[in-house]
């Protein structure tokens, strides 16, 4: 009774604290994004004046070399704020790298700010996710909480900023769930999900309850026109394809330019996107105004075609310029331009009709997603909250489990996954890997379900040292039994970090051979 007791105690406390992390995580983000729209806003107007008194340019040009000098030599002497942050928040999670909370805090949200909110296509939630992966991190740490609270409270903050970007708190539950951590224990999930959902709360009352991307749509998709979904799933697995080999080797391509030093990366974007606010100023930016726009512009396969290579080209260039952005609302923007597209040329081979462009508008920006990400369960979940409609689950569904597949049949892998191994490749050792503790869920019929802890050949320097069986702490010994559902903790050495988590996954998930 009192070691239960103790359970549930320390369960509302955790619950207590996640739900903090959210609320400081929903101020910090909400006035992120406040200032991002600010700045864009700022920029349209400014281009707006530009084509009435054209000369203002000049200053403008001088000004934009220089804010992209100060923040890519702010990058590069501080590379935990590059790109999206998720590799780096990955990395914290499952004990590979280690970094201080504070210095990428304030770096991450005014580095993100200048960037995106100049007009780069970069998108705000992987720096989003950062920031609160960052402010869970200074909780636990102020409160000196254990390793494993410290990595809850982490990856808590983590979905807490998503959730905050988007206000879609069930898919940035997932999100972390699925790509990020890629663990599914009770002592996980109800503390991230509390966090998203207190953060969500702080959010709506900056950004009201309206769906993030309110799109328009008249009439539900007719089961005679499917096979739509089917075709565009299939070419939006082959261009999410394209889209992980480009950006994957994009630091690689960009270091064979030699003369151009790292830190001069940022000003070829900030002169480029300055014809494109002169000419193109709805494209700005991560792609929202872009994405509910796109029934308003000319039916035309020619301009959607066009959007499509700018928005995928000049995305490239910004977040190869490895400033504070990241990849997560440029991703869905290309699904969304890609589903104009396609609605545009079937209408003109005579084969959709036009007013089911929303509707593909819609499904192509969860299929575009879900064989990039591979996390096909997150992005049917986030646009249902984006678009604020459970209409479409079906044809979301068919769209990105078939788009998921040709990525996987073309050999493609999680591209969050494949940056953080980029990312961690580049990394010296960190000493906190001396010892760390992992989670790991057991699966029916795998080598551990049933069996008794003594009778696995657990790795040198490893320890067991607690086991959860739902609301149930269990303290192991040599003859507890484990089970199919259990959670472990298990404390790693770290000597052979890869080998040993990989050694206990196979076994915890995979039968014996």
């Amino acid at each position: 009774m009192a070691e239960s007791e103790t359970l549930r105690h320390g369960t509302a406390k955790q619950l207590l604290r996640a739900i903090i992390i959210g609320a400081l995580t929903g101020l910090v983000v909400s006035i992120f994004r406040l200032s991002i729209q600010f700045g864009l806003k700022g920029v349209m107007a400014a281009f707006r004046y530009f084509h009435q008194h054209p000369l203002w340019l000049i200053p403008w040009v001088i000004a934009s070399v220089i804010l992209a000098l100060i923040l890519g030599r702010l990058a590069q002497r501080n590379p935990n704020i590059k790109g999206s942050g998720i590799p780096q928040v990955e990395g914290q999670l499952t004990g590979q790298f280690d970094e201080k909370w504070w210095p990428v805090l304030w770096r991450k949200f005014i580095g993100g700010i200048l960037g995106i909110g100049s007009g780069l296509y970069l998108g705000r939630e992987g720096p989003s996710i950062q920031l609160g992966a960052t402010i869970g991190q200074g909780v636990c740490e102020s409160t000196h909480q254990s390793a494993i609270e410290r990595r809850v409270g982490i990856a808590s903050g983590a979905a807490a900023g998503l959730s905050a970007a988007f206000n879609a708190p069930i898919a940035s539950t997932m999100f972390v769930l699925e790509e990020v951590y890629h663990n599914f224990s009770p002592l996980l999930w109800l503390s991230v999900f509390a966090s998203a959902l207190s953060s969500n709360m702080v959010s709506v009352q900056f950004f009201s309850l309206s769906p993030d991307l309110l799109v328009p749509y008249k009439e539900y998709l007719p089961l005679k026109f499917y096979w739509h979904l089917v075709i565009m799933g299939i070419l939006l697995g082959f261009l999410g394809r394209l889209y992980q080999y480009v950006i994957l080797r994009l630091p690689k391509w960009s270091r064979k330019v030699n003369w151009l030093k790292p830190a001069w990366y940022p000003v070829v974007p900030f002169l480029l996107v300055i014809p494109i606010a002169w000419l193109w100023p709805v494209t700005l930016g991560g792609g929202n105004q872009l994405i509910i726009s796109l029934h308003q512009l000319p039916f035309s396969i020619w301009i959607f075609a066009g959007l499509f290579v700018l928005r995928f080209v000049f995305s490239m260039i910004s977040y190869g310029s490895e400033l504070p952005g990241g990849i997560f609302l440029p991703i869905l923007t290309l699904g969304a331009v890609f589903g104009a597209f396609y609605c545009a040329l079937a209408n003109q081979m005579g084969l959709l009709p036009q007013r089911y462009l929303p509707n593909f508008v819609i499904y192509a920006m969860a299929g575009y997603f879900a064989c990039i990400s591979k996390a096909p369960f997150t992005a049917i979940l986030l646009i249902t909250e984006m678009v604020g409609s459970l209409a479409h689950m079906m044809p979301l569904a068919i769209v990105s489990i078939i788009a998921y597949v040709v990525v996987d049949w073309l050999g493609g892998t999680p591209v969050y996954m494949a940056m953080f191994h980029n990312f961690m490749n580049k990394q010296p050792v960190q000493p906190h890997r001396c010892l760390t503790k992992v989670t790991f869920a057991i699966f029916a019929g795998s080598q551990l379900d049933g069996a008794q802890v003594k009778d696995y050949s657990w790795p040198v320097g490893s320890l067991v040292t607690d086991i959860y069986r739902g609301d149930e702490h269990i303290m192991p010994h040599g003859k507890t039994v484990l089970r199919a559902g259990d959670t472990l903790v298990v404390e790693l050495s770290g000597k052979h970090y890869d080998a040993d988590q990989a050694q206990i996954n196979l076994a915890a998930h995979h039968a014996q051979a």
